[in-house]
């Protein structure tokens, strides 16, 4: 099925993985609410310092100043953030650091650390035990046991409808839950995501389970890099198991109080009872290329998160190049001094060893829309393989194309 009118021609964003180095000070110690409480009312005093101190300080982070235009109005959500993709410049920000129980946010990290090990077209029968241990009242795309399925569509699961069911699948391919939830935390913590502490692979709320705008931030930043991570979280509808299926990102695939944002290019949205609504965005005007992330509005109107998101994607774009930043978003562990990830010679990052890589391609399916299209399939590398603070991602020429019917 095509795209509706105003999502069928998008601007291509990809990059290299080539990210910033920076001194930081180690996060402090954060506790985490546990599944049945509902998150503080307020922000810890004291949080984590990484990409710089105002990060770490409780309230709005900006550098108002003449020309700068002024936050949006009655945001309301606990936290949220606005970076600069490219730069990694971090625009303005609200309780970044603050350790918040994620939802199915949760997945962009499940989807970052296990897209490379399985070629999208490999099949896989799924058993009875794939689906075992999913939460009660989990969102599911509707997989059967005893039904074969491609890893391409195992993958349209996780980002269009999040479907837990998909998570757990793929987690059964990887190993299990278990060793997939241990496989996210150590690329968390080589993301340098230190706020972020998995419990379960699909974002279910779970005790001690939280992540932070900051780190779906640098999350989502990680993903982006892959082909195919922005194939999937960039597609709006697509054919599942003989029926159709929508992206459930309602700034990608509208709602009647909702238009499809210009530019929206992904990534993925979440809600559970504790985590209440979150999300996180990439859009691209021109050659600005912004991420917006936002944890649990305490506005309960419909699709708030998205209303608070497109606010805040509105005043970056606006703000993008007049407004100093208050911090950045930090590169990998393994990006100091070391060619990108994905380059000829770059070691894989921690948990990935010996993982395969995924061959190019949009897989070609009878009526899956696209948001954008990726020219080539080819990384565009800086020259040179040292990255420097604050160096910007490269972007290859901008394209335009009409997405696939």
């Amino acid at each position: 099925m095509p795209a509706p009118p105003n999502t069928a021609r998008r601007s291509l964003l990809t990059g290299a993985a080539t990210l910033l180095s920076l001194a930081v000070t180690a996060p402090a110690a954060l506790a985490a609410p546990a599944a049945g409480t509902a998150p503080a009312a307020t922000p810890p005093a004291h949080m984590s310092t990484l990409g710089g101190a105002r990060l770490g300080e409780p309230g709005t982070q900006v550098n108002l100043a003449p020309g700068v235009p002024v936050l949006p109005k009655e945001l309301t959500a606990r936290s949220w953030i606005v970076s600069d993709a490219q730069s990694g410049e971090v625009l303005a920000a609200h309780n970044a650091h603050w350790a918040l129980p994620p939802a199915s946010t949760m997945k962009m990290l499940f989807a970052d650390t296990l897209l490379p090990r399985f070629p999208r077209t490999t099949a896989h029968k799924v058993a009875a035990a794939d689906l075992a241990g999913m939460g009660e009242g989990s969102s599911v795309v509707g997989i059967k046991p005893g039904r074969t399925y491609s890893v391409r569509d195992l993958w349209l699961g996780v980002f269009l409808r999040s479907g837990n069911d998909a998570v757990h699948v793929l987690s059964a391919m990887n190993g299990g839950v278990a060793q997939t939830v241990q496989d996210m935390q150590r690329h968390a913590d080589e993301l340098q995501a230190l706020d972020t502490h998995v419990v379960s692979p699909d974002g279910y709320d779970a005790p001690h389970q939280v992540s932070s705008a900051y780190d779906l931030t640098l999350i989502a930043r990680s993903g982006l890099q892959k082909k195919d991570f922005r194939d999937y979280c960039s597609t709006v509808s697509a054919d599942f198991d003989g029926r159709e299926i929508r992206n459930t990102d309602r700034l990608l695939s509208g709602d009647t109080d909702v238009p499809v944002y210009q530019g929206i290019a992904g990534v993925k949205n979440g809600n559970t009872t504790h985590a209440g609504a979150t999300f996180t965005g990439v859009a691209q005007r021109g050659r600005q290329v912004l991420l917006v992330t936002v944890m649990n509005p305490r506005k309960q109107e419909h699709n708030e998160v998205y209303k608070e998101t497109a606010k805040l994607f509105d005043w970056g774009f606006q703000a993008a190049g007049k407004v100093r930043k208050v911090g950045d978003l930090v590169g990998p562990r393994s990006a100091a001094g070391t060619a990108p990830s994905g380059s000829p010679g770059a070691s894989a990052p921690a948990g990935q060893a010996g993982s395969r890589p995924v061959a190019a391609g949009t897989g070609g399916s009878r009526g899956i829309g696209t948001a954008f299209a990726v020219a080539g399939g080819l990384l565009v590398l800086l020259a040179g393989g040292v990255f420097l603070v604050n160096r910007r991602w490269p972007l290859p020429d901008l394209m335009r194309r009409r997405s696939r019917p």
